[in-house]
């Protein structure tokens, strides 16, 4: 494959912006561009024409690899080839020598982010950053190549690629590829490959919770770690979870920018609701709105360090000196920390509501509204009011039977008046990404009386 991609006259820094589904040529061309300097650019298969003409124009890439019948999402004159057609090409190629040179802080990969707020950023990972995310993730979850991992997450995010094949080729483990996550397949997957290591999100282990008891327990009993990220676990599955495959799931926090920050500990107690302490040679603060650094208890962003950290954006100084200030990376989450240093999230600071002067941590009332029986998902935001600025507004995925107005009661109950919802609306999904985080700007504006 890198002796195609140099006949095509791809040179190091290149990039090449590959939009595929799970599959082997997605690793063929990682590993392609890893030994020849080139810069991969995943493109989320989910993205139609406007978000892949996007991050096209703004990374330029020498070469965008597709599956044929998606070669249609590109604008026009687009270096677009099909991925069968290359594959076609590199079965014939004959062998070359690969530099394999490349210094830590050369880029490796440019990750778009999800764009929640704006049009999508593309975070520039180098050598480095990828190296030092490995060596953490193999040391502090103890992976090896005794491990048979079974990946499901899609390639194209960090989740997918830096974590799990990374590890996979880094530790030397035996690796079964899915195309993607499927639920009435997933009971098979365990059963035939007896997995050690799984790398989910929320909403996968909320599909798993579906198995019957006896087939939860088998898998169980062969499985050394379940981990979790990429959206908040809530409580109630981690605890469900663990009664009926016998595993703590460990949550972790990590950001396309950063590759993995926090984790809870592979020895030792996993708390649900939090994410554990900063990874080794990551430095964590969590600062007030003046740049000051809090107390434990204190709710204000979070900054971070490390060799992990990214190097800024690509092409965009602007974003790239708001985010990065004196080697510190403002995530825009908010947290806090206790006593011992473990780190507890309590949303976007994009998502704080500031009603009548009172700041509301939106997962605080999610996390209220989960625990109600027949509540399957919630999310809260801040909708404009006339009075207080703004006010919460709860949208639930919840049971027919599931009486709206008796949740915004319980909550009134539970809750300062003020974090109390003005409205509970039902729907029948939230929007989500490709990972299962919710994308709480496509919920559909309610005008409140």
């Amino acid at each position: 494959m890198a002796t195609i991609l140099a006949d095509r006259g791809l040179a190091r820094g290149d990039r090449v912006a590959v939009h595929l589904s799970n599959r082997i040529e997605f690793i063929d061309l990682f590993i392609a561009c890893v030994r020849s300097g080139l810069v991969i650019v995943p493109v989320n298969v989910l993205y139609r024409e406007r978000e892949v003409a996007h991050i096209v124009g703004d990374s330029a890439p020498s070469l965008c690899v597709t599956a044929g019948a998606d070669s249609h999402l590109f604008p026009a004159g687009a270096p677009v080839v099909d991925v069968a057609q290359l594959s076609r090409d590199a079965e014939r190629a004959t062998s070359m020598a690969m530099d394999g040179s490349s210094a830590p802080g050369d880029p490796a990969a440019i990750v778009y982010t999800s764009g929640t707020t704006g049009r999508s950023k593309g975070a520039v990972l180098s050598y480095g950053n990828i190296a030092a995310n490995t060596r953490n993730l193999l040391d502090c979850w103890r992976i090896t190549a005794a491990d048979r991992y079974l990946a499901v997450l899609p390639l194209f995010h960090v989740h997918g690629l830096a974590n799990g094949v990374c590890c996979w080729l880094a530790s030397g483990c035996r690796m079964r590829l899915t195309a993607r996550f499927e639920a009435e397949r997933s009971a098979g997957w365990f059963r035939e490959f007896r997995p050690t290591l799984f790398y989910g999100v929320p909403t996968i282990y909320v599909r798993l919770l579906d198995l019957p008891r006896d087939e939860a327990r088998e898998i169980g009993a062969g499985m050394r770690l379940f981990v979790s990220g990429s959206a908040p676990l809530p409580a109630q599955v981690f605890d469900t979870f663990r009664a009926r495959f016998g595993h703590a799931i460990l949550e972790r926090y990590g950001m396309s920018e950063t590759l993995m920050l926090t984790s809870n500990p592979y020895d030792g107690e996993r708390l649900a609701g939090t994410v554990g302490f900063a990874l080794p040679g990551i430095s964590l603060e969590i600062r007030g709105s003046e740049g000051a650094r809090l107390d434990p208890g204190e709710t204000g962003q979070v900054h971070v360090r490390g060799p992990n950290v990214f190097g800024g954006y690509w092409r965009n100084p602007v974003a790239t000196g708001a985010a990065l200030q004196d080697g510190w990376f403002a995530t825009g989450d908010l947290g806090s920390l206790d006593d011992s240093g473990r780190l507890t999230l309590r949303g976007r600071a994009s998502d704080l509501i500031i009603s009548g002067g009172f700041n509301i941590y939106p997962r605080e009332i999610e996390e209220l509204l989960l625990e109600q029986s027949g509540v399957h998902e919630a999310a809260v935001v801040g909708a404009p009011d006339s009075r207080r600025g703004e006010v919460p507004v709860a949208y639930v995925v919840a049971d027919a039977d599931v009486n709206l107005d008796a949740l915004r009661e319980r909550c009134s109950r539970s809750l300062a008046s003020f974090k109390t919802p003005r409205a509970v609306i039902r729907l029948a999904s939230l929007p989500r990404n490709a990972l299962g985080k919710v994308q709480k700007h496509l919920l559909p504006f309610t005008r409140l009386p």
